[in-house]
C-alpha cells in the first residue's frame, strides 16, 4: 500500500475529528463523553482491541501479523476551564470550556495514525499501543494514573506530541534530555493576631510578614541554589482581610516551584520551609506550608531521540526538525511515561500569521493551523514504520 496515499486520504477525517472534539471539550477527570466518542471512532477503524483503563480514557492496541515488540503512541484528551474568545465557525459549545491546548488536534493525529496502521497490519512486526489519555492539565494528571493501572506493561518506548503557535507550520521542535519542568504547589497559611487597624501594636498583623515571606522567597533562587540550576519559584497568591481599617488575623500566600534538577527540586521545599519558619517566629506568628506534588521532570531519552530525528526528517523533511536548545519551565505528565519507559516528546509547529493562528497555548484566542495536523498523523505513523516494518 502506498503509505503516502493512505495519509492523505485520512486528512478530511482528521480535520473532522478535531472540529468535533473542539466543539465539545470536557474538563480533566470529566471526559467521559469525548472518550465515548473517541472509543467509538476506533470501533470503525479496524481491528483493534479498545479497553477503557477508566472511564474517561481510552487505550487501543493494534497487533501486527507478526510478533514483535510494542510501541505506544499517546495523545491528551482533555480541554481547560477557559471561556473561548476565538472565531472558528466550529468554537466550543460549553460555557467556560475550551480546547485551548490543541488536545483535540493530538486526539484527531492519533485517530488519524490508528486509520492508517490499521490499514498496514499485515506489514507490522510487532504492536502499537494507542493512548488517548485524559487529564494532562490537572495534577496528579491522567497519564500517572494509567501507567499505576499497567498501561505500558510490555511497551518498549513510547512517542508524545503537542502542536505549538510558537512555531510555524512546518517545523518540529525537539530537545533532547530534560524538556520540561517538574511543577509543585505550595500553600502557605500565616496565623497573627488581628485587631483595630488604629492599634497595629496589639496585635500580629500576618500582611508585613508575608510581605517579607514573598521578598526573602525569591532569595532561595538568587543566593542558595547554584544559578545554573535555578529553579522558578513564584508567589501567585496573597490572601489577607478585606477591611480598609481590620487587621486580619491571618493571611495566605500560594505559588509554584518548577525545576529541572530533581535535587534542587528536593531541597527547595526545605528551604522555604526554613525561610517561613524563621520569619513567622520571629514576628511572633505561627505558620503552616503545605505541598503539593505535581508532574516530574520529562526526559527525552537519547535513542528515542535519535528515531524521531530520522522520522521527521523522512516524513517531513530535513530542515524540519528544530533542535531546541533550552527546556521549558512549563510541565507535561508525558513525564509519568518516562518515568517508566523511554520516550520522545515533540511540538508540532501550528503558528500560521495569516490565519490568526498566532496566540500561544491557554489563551482564549488560541487556534491552530490545521494542516499541522497532517504532519502530526505522518510523524506518528513514521515512528511505527520506521520501529515495526522492514
Amino acid at each position: 500500500m502506498n503509505i503516502e496515499q493512505l495519509i492523505a486520504d485520512v486528512e478530511q477525517q482528521v480535520l473532522q475529528w478535531r472540529r468535533h472534539l473542539h466543539a465539545n471539550p470536557e474538563l480533566s477527570f470529566q471526559e467521559a463523553q469525548t472518550a465515548d466518542y473517541i472509543a467509538a471512532q476506533l470501533a470503525h477503524l479496524g481491528p483493534l482491541k479498545i479497553s477503557r483503563p477508566t472511564p474517561n480514557s481510552v487505550v487501543a492496541e493494534l497487533q501486527g501479523a507478526a510478533p514483535g515488540p510494542c510501541y505506544a503512541l499517546r495523545a491528551d484528551i482533555d480541554a481547560l476551564p477557559i471561556q473561548e474568545e476565538s472565531d472558528e465557525p466550529f468554537c466550543s459549545t460549553r460555557p467556560g470550556v475550551m480546547h485551548a491546548c490543541g488536545h483535540d488536534a493530538h486526539s484527531a493525529m492519533l485517530l488519524g495514525a490508528a486509520s492508517v496502521l490499521c490499514q498496514l497490519q499485515a506489514q507490522l512486526q510487532g504492536s502499537v499501543r494507542f493512548i488517548f489519555q485524559h487529564a494532562e492539565e490537572v495534577p496528579p494528571g491522567g497519564a500517572q494514573q494509567l501507567v499505576d493501572l499497567g498501561v505500558l506493561d510490555g511497551v518498549k518506548m513510547i512517542f508524545g506530541l503537542h502542536v505549538m503557535p510558537n512555531f510555524p507550520t512546518g517545523e518540529v521542535g525537539m530537545k533532547q534530555g530534560v524538556f520540561s519542568g517538574s511543577s509543585d504547589n505550595f500553600d502557605i497559611v500565616l496565623q497573627g493576631k488581628g485587631g483595630h487597624g488604629s492599634m497595629p501594636h496589639l496585635c500580629i498583623d500576618p500582611v508585613p510578614i508575608g510581605a517579607e515571606i514573598v521578598s526573602a522567597l525569591q532569595q532561595i533562587v538568587a543566593r542558595k541554589l547554584d544559578p545554573l540550576n535555578a529553579p522558578v519559584l513564584t508567589v501567585a497568591t496573597f490572601q489577607a482581610g478585606d477591611s480598609y481599617n481590620v487587621i486580619p488575623d491571618s493571611a495566605r500566600l500560594a505559588g509554584t516551584l518548577r525545576t529541572h534538577n530533581q535535587e534542587v527540586r528536593e531541597r527547595v521545599p526545605l528551604l522555604v520551609e526554613q525561610t517561613v519558619a524563621g520569619i513567622s517566629q520571629a514576628h511572633g506568628a505561627s505558620y503552616k506550608v503545605d505541598w503539593t506534588r505535581g508532574y516530574t521532570i520529562g526526559n527525552n531519552h537519547p535513542d528515542a531521540c535519535a528515531i524521531a530525528r530520522e522520522v521527521v526528517a523522512e516524513a517531513v523533511g530535513p530542515q524540519a526538525l528544530r533542535e531546541l536548545t533550552s527546556a521549558m519551565f512549563g510541565s507535561e505528565d508525558f513525564s509519568s511515561y518516562q518515568e517508566k519507559v523511554p520516550g520522545c516528546f515533540l511540538f508540532i509547529g501550528s503558528g500560521n500569521e495569516a490565519i490568526g493562528a498566532t496566540y500561544g497555548v491557554h489563551n482564549p484566542r488560541f487556534k491552530l493551523d490545521e494542516a499541522a495536523m497532517q504532519i502530526g498523523v505522518k510523524l506518528h505513523v513514521g515512528f511505527i514504520r520506521h520501529l515495526l516494518m522492514r
